[in-house]
């Protein structure tokens, strides 16, 4: 993948280094209750320093999700060009976006849905035109499908069906477990394909 991300440690510069750790803050202690200062010392700075790359505590913020929101986009796009046919290619976004939620990105996709509602509107506004772009790889798989017949469903009502299985994984998904990943989204596209998984 072409792209790095700061926010799960595969940036190591001092930007990438701050967005990792306001990641892990935000995710742990909530916007509201995270200090520039926590930031800064969490990476070993002086408070001020931080604002040689980010204006404000909500520009930290606003950055942790757009990283989140550009590298998972390309990941989708990755996953997609992998695979020739419609079934292939969802499956390909289910196992992406479940390693999103729950592996190297986790903290960062925690805190896009935790903490949205810090955002000023102008900035929920880009991160939602960001987003519309991830979310267009998902309404193009399953528009394809729906003309195959694979499913009735509106496709625009099948990936909010698949949104909440992706998204509650955290909640009950234990990655040292027997289940893999692979499993589960075989699991998951059968819930849309109608096949046994």
């Amino acid at each position: 993948m072409a792209e790095s991300l700061a926010i799960n440690g595969i940036d190591d510069s001092p930007r990438g280094r701050l967005l990792s750790a306001a990641a892990h803050l935000f995710r742990d202690k909530g916007f509201d209750r995270t200090t520039v200062r926590d930031i800064a010392a969490s990476v070993g700075i002086q408070s001020g320093s931080i604002f040689h790359h980010f204006k404000t505590k909500e520009d930290i913020l606003y950055a942790v999700m757009e990283e989140v929101i550009h590298f998972n986009t390309a990941r989708l796009r990755d996953a997609v060009a992998a695979e020739s046919s419609a079934q292939g290619q969802l499956r390909a976004l289910i196992r992406a976006e479940l390693q999103s939620i729950v592996g190297d990105t986790a903290e960062a996709m925690t805190v896009m849905v935790t903490e949205w509602r810090c955002l000023s509107e102008e900035k929920q506004r880009k991160a939602l035109e960001l987003r519309s772009i991830y979310e267009q790889l998902w309404l193009d798989a399953l528009q394809a499908l729906h003309e195959q017949g694979a499913f009735k469903t509106d496709p625009f009502i099948m990936r909010r069906l698949l949104t909440g299985m992706t998204g509650w994984a955290p909640n009950w998904f234990d990655r040292d477990g027997s289940l893999t990943l692979d499993n589960l989204a075989d699991i998951m596209l059968a819930r849309v394909v109608g096949e046994n998984p």
